[in-house]
């Protein structure tokens, strides 16, 4: 495959995914500010979601406050965000567009059906209870997309470098959404955690009912940071993300005679700890400070598997 094409499929996947991420992310502060809102403290909700995308600094660049409608917007709308919904659709089209033969026409259909009607919305469309539907609609179009590369593309190198981008994109959203709320895992917090705020973090990445079945218990911050970061089960968890990861990367390998680079090396390296730690470990380090280091490590990856595959 050319370069060219594995960097396009790699990162219409990651648009695509980040676009259906933020979607979740803003559906799950809305509920919470409207709690919060009853304690004086709507702000931070919204500020935490910035955080978690990683556009505060440029937000706050843009706009006075981090208020409900300024930050909706934001995460929306605004071609100056990179990382907002709009955006994230119209450059996952750029890309595919770029590959059209190598997408299925499911695949083509999901990006640019999305695109288009996305960039015909008006600012009424975040309104009220309008915001609701049009973030369920989001989710559902990436669902699509990834439902159809699953469903309707053939197991080559094409799939494998889809796979790798929105495996890569959901493992550093699971880590930042889990990363702004780390104040709630620690030790001195447990009398303090308000249940609402533990239904939001499972919320964030689509996980209350998964907790339930596993665990079987009411909820309890410890093992909600087992179920997304240890557990394999969880799709969305860091374990099985970053373990799907290494795996495509094997994958690709075998298929290319062999050939390893760094990016195998950090991709089986993540993996293989999150394969084995255990959760008391991660809380005695501190789980501020590993979800750091595991955020920045994936972005050495991705930039690793793009200096492998992309840019050689």
């Amino acid at each position: 495959m050319l370069s060219s094409t594995a960097d396009n499929l790699f990162w219409a996947a990651r648009y695509a995914e980040r676009a259906g991420n933020v979607a979740r992310g803003i559906g799950v502060a809305s509920r919470m500010a409207a709690v919060s809102a009853r304690l004086g403290d709507e702000v931070g909700e919204w500020r935490a979601l910035l955080t978690a995308t990683g556009g505060d600094a440029s937000f706050h660049r843009k706009y006075p406050a981090p208020t409900g409608d300024a930050v909706v917007h934001w995460l929306v709308f605004d071609h100056d965000n990179p990382s907002g919904i709009l955006p994230c659709f119209e450059a996952a089209r750029h890309n595919g567009r770029a590959v059209r033969t190598a997408l299925t026409v499911d695949m083509w259909e999901a990006l640019n059906d999305g695109w288009t009607h996305l960039r015909q919305l008006t600012p009424d469309a975040v309104e009220g209870e309008a915001l609701p539907e049009l973030l369920g609609w989001v989710r559902d179009r990436v669902t699509l997309f990834n439902g159809a590369a699953q469903e309707t593309m053939l197991r080559t190198e094409a799939w494998r470098f889809v796979r790798l981008g929105t495996m890569l994109e959901r493992a550093d959203n699971t880590a930042r959404l889990l990363d702004v709320r780390h104040q709630l895992f620690e030790p001195d917090a447990a009398e303090a955690v308000d249940y609402v705020q533990l239904q939001a973090v499972l919320r964030s990445v689509s996980a209350l009912r998964s907790y339930q079945w596993i665990y079987r218990d009411r909820l309890a911050a410890p093992k909600i940071a087992e179920l997304m970061i240890l557990r394999p089960e969880l799709p969305r968890g860091l374990a099985a993300c970053l373990g799907q990861v290494a795996a495509m990367l094997d994958a690709i390998a075998d298929g290319q005679g062999g050939r390893r680079g760094e990016c195998h090396r950090q991709a089986g390296l993540l993996a293989a700890e999150l394969r084995y730690g255990r959760i008391d470990d991660i809380l005695g380090e501190g789980l501020h400070a590993f979800l750091t280091r595991t955020i920045a490590r994936t972005a050495e990856l991705g930039a690793a598997i793009e200096d492998f595959y992309i840019r050689h």
